[in-house]
């Protein structure tokens, strides 16, 4: 008598993950250079929100002297190596002034973030509604913003953007600079969803809703806005940085955040007097720079390549 051995059955292949955002965390955990920005940049917005507790653990605030930490005879030097690090100041203190450099870092990061993630939002919201409203309805309205993302890409923004800080006295310096960065990021990303539009309203599913009768919003809302969403999502993780880099460096020609309020930039520009004599003054501020827009910018790839792989190779 013969026995006939069965074989085991194969094991059962997990299924390929689908959708975007399960799409866009199955790349991100195969990417350990994208998982390592994805902790930097939650770990400065953190920072950010958390800095009146962090400031308030170190027991310094961000404007407040400390003129026992600097030598007066010195030319105001920090005491101690390191530009004064000691249990008592974290990172160290401003040279001259005494002023606590981690207080005065978190607070920075809360004031360039706030920036940054405000104009990013405009630009975004701004940018969205054109390139949606050039595609999808096409003619006159494309032609009329087309040419108005053409002069504004045109325009020297960089300048406007000095000449607008020098002249503005008496106004809120975040909010005017967050209105001025804003204003010139918009055709980048109206660009890219017009493209996206145009494509999306030839398809059969928006065909078949605008034969059902159903209204212009109806379609936008539901059939145009998430088919872009993709792509949005990933180059807004791209403009951030820029945006991050703007604000410092509209800081850094004093025509930014005016001083006692801190940011990176500004402490930056600050530190350029005492890079020979203090370099971790210099040093703190502009490593949580790079970290941040370094961060940002391989997390916005990573996410470029799920949501929108041909913007990759082109």
């Amino acid at each position: 008598m013969t026995t006939t051995t069965v074989p085991a059955p194969a094991a059962k292949r997990p299924p390929a993950p689908t959708g975007p955002w399960r799409l866009a965390r199955a790349e991100l955990r195969r990417r350990t250079s994208a998982l390592v920005a994805l902790g930097v940049v939650a770990l400065f917005a953190l920072v950010a929100l958390t800095a009146p507790l962090l400031s308030a653990l170190g027991g310094w605030r961000p404007d407040e002297f400390d003129k026992s930490a600097v030598d007066p005879y010195l030319g105001g030097l920090p005491l101690g190596p390191l530009g004064g690090i000691s249990a008592e100041h974290w990172l160290g203190v401003e040279p001259v002034t005494g002023r606590d450099l981690f207080a005065r870092v978190v607070h920075g990061a809360q004031v360039s973030l706030l920036i940054a993630f405000a104009a990013t939002a405009i630009v975004v919201v701004a940018g969205v509604a054109a390139g949606v409203a050039a595609g999808y309805f096409g003619g006159r309205v494309d032609s009329v913003l087309s040419r108005l993302m053409d002069l504004t890409m045109s325009f020297p923004s960089l300048i406007f953007m000095i000449a607008m800080m020098s002249v503005a006295k008496d106004v809120n310096r975040i909010l005017l600079m967050t209105l001025v960065i804003g204003l010139f990021g918009w055709p980048g990303i109206a660009r890219i969803v017009r493209g996206q539009t145009l494509s999306l309203k030839h398809r059969e599913y928006v065909d078949a809703a605008r034969v059902s009768g159903a209204s212009d919003w109806r379609i936008l809302t539901r059939d145009v806005l998430p088919g872009v969403a993709g792509p949005v999502i990933a180059y807004t993780t791209l403009i951030v940085p820029g945006m991050i880099a703007t604000e410092a460096a509209l800081s850094y020609l004093g025509v930014g955040v005016r001083p006692p309020t801190p940011s990176w930039g500004q402490m930056i520009a600050e530190s350029v007097a005492f890079y020979d004599t203090d370099p971790m003054y210099f040093v703190v501020p502009s490593l949580c720079l790079f970290l941040t827009v370094l961060a940002f910018t391989l997390l916005g790839d990573a996410l470029r390549d799920v949501f929108d792989p041909r913007g990759g190779r082109t």
